[in-house]
């Protein structure tokens, strides 16, 4: 008897993997009837970012050296056009705009082809990429087109938050998407090229202690977006704006200057302009008061009192782009940015009581 159970056991072994591809083919077969009517979709992402003119215009002086060296290397695993996931989704044009096909694919690549069948019919079709890896933000609402966000999330609950919180940390991913009105047509192989392009960007402060201890330092940035929908390419404000913590870099030496470093989603844009602008120079706005954000500065002081300056910049911070702001710590403790510019104003407070919920 145990022969023959031996026997059945290894005729199920052999026939196992048929068994597999009978059910492979059978599923494609119920997708679609002809295999060889199939649709390939090219994905390639297209960084458009002002990274290497910003750091060789900020960044002139020979002090500034080892300081660009540092931010670049920071910064090398958000402004690339290197994919690690991709999440592609395939909508419909009709009714509700629902979710008709979802595939997620590791990438590791900045383009990459996938050949997909599924029935031949008009979609919309939202692509985003490097979601996986940042804990920070989330693909939410997703099940319908014009509700799919790119969004902060709550790192306490579980994915489709709502809420966030007061202070959070600085994003960690190049976050790409790609949005594309797809309409398959019966009986020809066609082919859509797919490019993503990033939604979110970063600040950078760099102080020159000029003698001032640096123990304690914080920097913090505020007045950006917390998601970005997708269909239409816009993003999301909340009142307040949440509070984001700045990355302190390593110095590769002790008479270095300080560089402080952020990554977020954009700032508010003005009516006039676009938020995501895919040209040769997309980077070029005007100041404006409806563009504000922030960087805040508390500096300890030997006596125990800290000095909080707040830094008001009024020129947009776009996606794909990297603000740099230079400055100095002056004798009271207070930030004295670099040059004057017009576009940053600063206001500072001696003395400075905790009055935000954020953590000095």
């Amino acid at each position: 008897m145990k022969r023959y159970m031996n026997i059945w056991n290894q005729i199920g072994k052999m026939m196992a993997p048929c068994l597999l591809v009978l059910c492979l083919f059978t599923s494609c077969s119920m997708i679609d009837d002809n295999l060889d009517n199939c649709t390939q979709l090219d994905y390639e992402l297209q960084l458009i970012t002002n990274m290497t003119t910003e750091v060789q215009t900020q960044l002139t002086a020979e002090t500034d050296v080892s300081v660009a060296s540092v931010l670049r290397a920071h910064l090398s695993d958000i402004f690339t056009d290197y994919a690690h996931d991709v999440d592609l989704s395939f909508y419909d044009t009709k009714g509700d705009s629902a979710r008709l096909h979802h595939d997620e694919h590791i990438m590791d690549a900045n383009q990459h082809s996938y050949t997909l069948y599924i029935p031949r019919q008009k979609y919309m079709h939202l692509a985003v990429a490097n979601i996986v890896d940042d804990p920070l933000v989330d693909l939410m609402y997703d099940d319908r087109c014009y509700t799919a966000q790119v969004a902060l999330r709550d790192l306490a609950t579980s994915r489709g938050a709502t809420s966030i919180p007061d202070t959070i940390d600085s994003q960690t991913t190049g976050l790409f998407t790609a949005r594309q009105l797809m309409e398959m047509i019966e009986g020809i192989n066609q082919t859509f090229n797919v490019k993503l392009y990033m939604s979110n960007c970063a600040a950078a402060l760099v102080m020159d202690p000029q003698g001032h201890s640096t123990d304690g330092i914080k920097v913090y940035s505020t007045g950006f977006a917390t998601a970005f929908n997708i269909a239409d390419s816009s993003y999301v404000f909340s009142n307040p704006s949440p509070i984001v913590r700045t990355k302190l870099l390593h110095r590769e030496s002790e008479n270095d200057n300080l560089t402080f470093c952020s990554v977020t989603f954009p700032s508010r844009e003005p009516l006039a302009t676009r938020t995501v602008i895919e040209t040769e120079e997309p980077f070029i706005a005007q100041p404006d008061e409806n563009a504000l954000w922030e960087l805040r500065v508390y500096v300890p002081q030997s006596d125990g009192t800290i000095t909080e300056t707040v830094l008001r910049v009024k020129e947009p911070l776009r996606a794909g782009q990297l603000k740099i702001i230079k400055c100095r710590i002056g004798s009271n403790g207070g930030i004295e940015v670099d040059g004057g510019s017009s576009e940053v104003s600063t206001s500072v407070t001696l003395d400075w009581k905790d009055g935000l919920e954020i953590e000095t």
